[in-house]
């Protein structure tokens, strides 16, 4: 039985396909290009093209695996509709996926699917399907000056014409996508309550980034 519905009408289901890719965030309406070549998960695209198109991004946990030898992976992920497919020549598929909402994992579920599965709860982020949510609230200056300190510390060309024309959540979200933290932070960038607090850690994080650059190159939290 379906669980809930976005505004667009997609209906949001009770159980989950799960990929767990480390590093990979998806955020709601962001986008994340993927090269699919595993058995395991060509099964799992084919399965979603044939029912709700919807995937579970999650992040495996580092070093920690359950009782049955697979990687534990967090409770917190974010659905994604396939947006765009291709398959090429050589068996791989390559497909887009478009954040609809976060959800909490109640259960992972026994299968016989290659692909791991679980019920999940969409409940808790009902405000993910509500675009814009929280934009007013976002320190806007406080993210770009962030940004600037992170470009000219590392030397990253920065498109600031696109930046400047991103609303707020398609900032916060888009740059907490790109950044190049480690699977906490970026679990933790995930799991931020609002868009507010998603901004507020991402700053938080990138200064404490730079203030190890500037000290004695401690390794970046993984």
């Amino acid at each position: 039985m379906p669980s809930s519905s976005s505004p667009s009408g997609l209906m949001l289901p009770d159980t989950l396909p799960l990929f767990p890719l480390p590093g990979a965030l998806l955020l709601p309406r962001g986008q994340i290009p993927l090269n699919i070549f595993e058995p395991r998960y060509l099964v799992m695209v084919d399965a979603a093209l044939a029912g709700s198109r919807l995937i579970g991004m999650v992040q495996p946990d580092p070093g920690v695996v359950d009782r049955i030898g697979l990687p534990q992976i967090y409770r917190v992920g974010c659905a994604g509709r396939i947006t765009q497919f291709a398959e090429t020549g050589d068996g791989r598929y390559l497909i887009q996926l478009t954040g609809i909402s976060r959800f909490r994992i109640v259960e992972e579920l026994s299968v016989i699917t290659p692909f791991r599965q679980a019920q999940v709860d969409f409940a808790p982020y009902s405000a993910d399907r509500s675009p814009g949510a929280g934009e007013n609230e976002v320190d806007r200056e406080g993210m770009l000056a962030a940004l600037r300190k992170f470009s000219d510390a590392n030397k990253v060309p920065i498109d600031w014409g696109s930046i400047e024309q991103a609303g707020n959540e398609a900032l916060v979200n888009g740059l907490s996508m790109m950044s190049p933290y480690g699977v906490r932070e970026k679990q933790a960038l995930l799991e931020a309550e609002t868009l507010k607090d998603r901004a507020e850690m991402l700053i938080a994080i990138t200064e404490m980034d730079l203030a190890r650059k500037d000290g004695d190159e401690e390794p970046r939290l993984q």
